[in-house]
């Protein structure tokens, strides 16, 4: 088994970046290799596995087997263990100017143990226009041991200039026989809930593996794919918005609750806690300035991890009315939530297809403004509204 038994359905993008890997090794014995390229941009949609493909290729770069799979080497990078594999990531909602210098300070050391010093960005549609400013001239011309593979979900969310100064590729949507095998394979799953699983991520591995095995996730699935059957009036509306967003919040602090608590005991024993002499009062003298930086650090990713819990949930609503659409042209396509089929029927019989097209719209809107930071509650309250009456936009306007 090899590095590249990691990326799902993605046949074309392995065999592109192992030629790639295969020239790098040419490359650095001298000879001429033109798969490979020092900087990249992977795309694809959420979940398909565009980090996953980057840490294969930097896994493959640094592995004198170009990716074997078994060696310490291959089973470093992705967890992050290797010293010439850097894994980018923010917690905050952008990258900023002074993260960008710092990954530039990264890209001109040399790597400590392979040929190569690779340095992964996820969600590099992030960076801030100050930030990509920092960061062209040392992806334009990098130390010539260093690899850029910049991930984000398509070329149009990053800019032209750091998509012209990369080479492109696109990672497809994982299809559902095949995440499901995923599921089957590697985490033992019932073959009928690995089904279920797969159709009801849409594409997203991640997602899959959670349905696959977490029940509370099936759980709030569920509360949120009954929403549309209950806004029977306005404040039906406003409550749905409501409590939706608490059970967004409500996982958002059991995600980042842990990892909050972690970051400041790594800060506290940075500073002595727990040695001789050094009392509480101390400590919080010493600590002042830098733990109010790590609690305002915390308070964004609750607030991008908040956003991303109603982003999931919006995505749930998508798959619904799209089986709606299906259902009402009576299309020959897999539903996503098969065994809501007859709450489905429902829905396609009491609108019209006008009317659900609407519907998409207002959840594809809200999508954007969560994207543009408008306020998760008036977003949602605006939106269930609309997800009640389809109509009150164009009435209004």
């Amino acid at each position: 088994m090899t590095i590249w038994s990691a990326l799902v359905g993605q046949d074309a993008v392995a065999t592109q970046l192992q030629h790639a890997a295969r020239d790098a090794q040419r490359i650095r014995a001298g000879e001429h290799g033109p798969a490979m390229t020092h900087a990249w941009l992977l795309t694809g949609p959420p979940g398909s596995g565009r980090s996953t493909a980057a840490t294969c290729f930097a896994a493959a770069l640094v592995c004198s087997a170009g990716g074997c799979g078994d060696c310490a080497v291959c089973q470093a990078v992705p967890i992050g263990g290797h010293p010439d594999v850097e894994v980018v990531a923010t917690s905050e909602l952008s990258y900023g100017v002074d993260d960008a210098r710092a990954l530039v300070v990264a890209a001109s050391m040399s790597p400590v143990s392979s040929p190569w010093h690779v340095i992964v960005v996820e969600d590099a549609d992030r960076m801030t226009d100050q930030a990509v400013n920092v960061l062209l001239k040392a992806i334009e011309e990098p130390a010539p041991h260093t690899v850029w593979l910049l991930c984000a979900p398509s070329v149009e969310d990053v800019l032209p200039t750091i998509v012209s100064r990369t080479r492109h590729v696109h990672l497809a949507t994982p299809g559902i026989t095949d995440i499901a095998e995923l599921l089957v394979s590697a985490y033992g799953v019932d073959l009928a809930i690995a089904g279920f699983a797969a159709r009801a991520s849409q594409g997203h591995i991640g997602r899959a593996r959670a349905l696959a095995t977490d029940e509370h996730a099936r759980a709030r699935r569920n509360d949120v794919l009954r929403i549309p059957f209950h806004l029977q009036d306005i404040p039906a509306c406003f409550a749905a918005a409501a409590d939706l967003l608490a059970a967004a919040t409500e996982d958002a602090h059991a995600i980042c609750d842990p990892l909050d608590a972690g970051d400041m005991a790594r800060l506290e024993q940075s500073f002595g806690a727990g040695s001789q002499g050094v009392t509480k009062a101390r400590l919080d003298k010493l600590m002042s300035a830098p733990a109010k930086a790590l609690v305002k650090a915390h308070k964004s990713r609750l607030t991008r991890t908040i956003r991303d819990q109603v982003d999931r949930a919006l995505v749930d609503l998508l798959g619904l009315f799209r089986d709606v659409l299906v259902s009402q042209f009576d299309a020959p396509v897999t539903l996503v939530n098969q065994e809501m089929h007859p709450q489905i029927a429902q829905l396609a019989a009491s609108s019209t297809a006008a009317d659900t097209g609407r519907r998409l719209d207002a959840i594809a809107h809200a999508r954007a403004q969560l994207r543009a930071d408008v306020t998760p509650l008036v977003s949602l309250e605006s939106l269930m509204v609309e997800l009640k009456d389809p109509w009150i936009r164009a009435a209004s306007a």
